[in-house]
């Protein structure tokens, strides 16, 4: 009878745990449902798009402000095109940064570049982090999507890291370069120094240089090795991305390197190897460029270009008198980018590392990529496919516009440089962007705009409520005959 009676308590006892359980669930539920209805478009998509715009609206109005400028007045289109290039960290300019803007224009254009190179919505979860607020599940997924990471457990210990290692890499460039630019300059100097350190980490590419002649960049240093080094390592430190970072740091204790940080770094030195090497043979004999320069001095441009175009937008040469063989190798860097989750652009080097996988893998007769002795998801394989083909729609409108908007001088080749530098937020510039039209400005703008926050994920933004409503359906399979 003892022993009933036990076994009938704990039953009780057991269905009443799960009653309870059951109206937390619902309740928990309902919220969601609630929250839902609340903001039945508010995606974590949308609200970093959203972000971008709004940094870019307030940008243009600052720099609208009469003493923003040296003569006071920018045409609005020119602010907006500023601000948008700056917020995108792409550093394409219609006008030279230093002979334009005051000291307070210099300063918003750099706080934009800051902004936009770590991401409004990274720096407001940082901060919500640091005053120890806690963080709604919403928030975390926000961070998580603005880094790049799927774990949204680690989403805020990430978003300390990022901070903290963006800021330390732009404060020790900043000080390196102060050493060489403070005794030169003075106190515009240390100026210098550090608007150079977060434009280079950011990948911007915009200067204050502009006292050695307009759009000068880093021309008259091209044969500095001291400071195109640490021009090219703060440019390298942020295109590889916080997520190799981090992982980085990890491997000291766990000897283990996760794959995407494998096929960034692979990927990324064949590259930056494929650039160097290549801009030495095709400029090896060019007059305009360093065909009269000695041999330490080719190999530090050539090395410099080809990191610049991953995507940072300094030039130590004149571009414009590039070859055209090198503007093609140019152009495919710039296209291809830096690492997802840092502060260059393109498409990435994991789309294509994907793609070369995938490509190779199909060649040698198996079914599956292998990339390390695993398996790629068919998923990624698609969504790398997705992105090169809407990048290159992108850029073939652009290119077009630019080519027969313009004054019809330039080369289809400039053209098409142009458009890739702006959608692959990099920066460089054949002097197409000066002579521009309006409307080939207003289509650059959007380019830009698209590069930063991805041709994917705009498209989402776009897309999702619909995609909400859609049911998976099953059905039959089609077969078709392809190659």
């Amino acid at each position: 009878m003892r022993k009933c009676i036990e076994k009938a308590g704990c039953f009780v006892y057991s269905v009443r745990q799960q009653i309870m359980e059951g109206s937390r669930t619902v309740e928990r539920n309902s919220h969601i449902h609630a929250l839902k209805g609340r903001h039945p478009g508010l995606t974590p998509v949308r609200v970093i798009v959203g972000s971008f715009l709004a940094v870019i609206l307030v940008g243009t109005l600052l720099l609208l402000l009469p003493f923003s400028t040296t003569d006071g007045h920018i045409p609005a289109v020119d602010a907006l095109f500023t601000a948008t290039s700056a917020t995108c960290v792409t550093g394409l300019i219609v006008f030279d940064t230093y002979t334009k803007f005051t000291w307070f224009g210099q300063l918003v254009i750099l706080l934009l570049i800051q902004v936009g190179g770590l991401g409004l919505v990274t720096l407001t979860s940082f901060f919500s982090v640091a005053l120890r607020r806690r963080a709604a599940f919403k928030s975390m997924k926000l961070a998580s999507e603005s880094i790049s990471t799927s774990s949204m457990a680690d989403a805020g210990r990430l978003l300390v890291f990022v901070i903290k290692l963006a800021f330390s890499f732009e404060g020790i460039g900043a000080v390196l370069l102060a050493l060489f630019f403070v005794p030169q300059f003075g106190i515009q100097g240390l100026w210098i120094s550090i608007f150079l350190a977060v434009s280079a980490f950011c990948n911007a590419g915009f200067d204050v240089l502009g006292f050695f002649g307009e759009y000068a960049s880093l021309v008259p240093y091209a044969a500095n090795w001291y400071v195109l080094t640490i021009i090219m390592v703060l440019i390298i430190s942020g295109g590889l991305g916080f997520l190799v970072w981090n992982d980085v740091g990890n491997w000291l204790h766990t000897r283990h390197m996760s794959m995407h940080s494998k096929v960034v770094l692979l990927f990324t030195g064949m590259l930056l190897l494929l650039g160097t090497v290549g801009l030495l043979i095709l400029e090896w004999s060019n007059p305009a460029t360093m065909g009269d320069m000695p041999l330490h001095e080719k190999i530090l441009s050539s090395m410099f270009q080809s990191v610049s175009a991953r995507t940072a937008g300094f030039n130590s040469v004149d571009l414009a008198s590039l070859t055209m063989m090198s503007k093609y190798l140019m152009i495919f860097l710039m296209f291809v980018g830096a690492a997802p989750g840092g502060t260059g652009g393109g498409v990435k080097v994991t789309t294509i590392g994907v793609l070369a996988v995938t490509v190779f893998s199909v060649a040698c007769g198996r079914e599956d990529p292998v990339i390390f002795g695993r398996r790629i998801n068919k998923k990624t394989v698609y969504r790398s496919i997705t992105i090169i083909l809407l990048s290159l729609v992108v850029v073939g409108v652009a290119t077009l516009t630019i080519f027969f908007d313009g004054d019809m001088h330039s080369a289809e080749i400039d053209c098409m440089f142009e458009a890739v530098s702006a959608y692959a937020t990099v920066g460089l510039s054949v002097g197409v962007t000066a002579v521009m039209n309006p409307l080939a400005k207003l289509i650059t703008i959007l380019t830009m705009f698209i590069g930063r926050v991805g041709p994917v994920s705009l498209m989402i933004s776009l897309a999702r409520q619909a995609n909400e409503n859609c049911r998976r359906e099953v059905l039959p399979e089609a077969n078709i005959s392809v190659g």
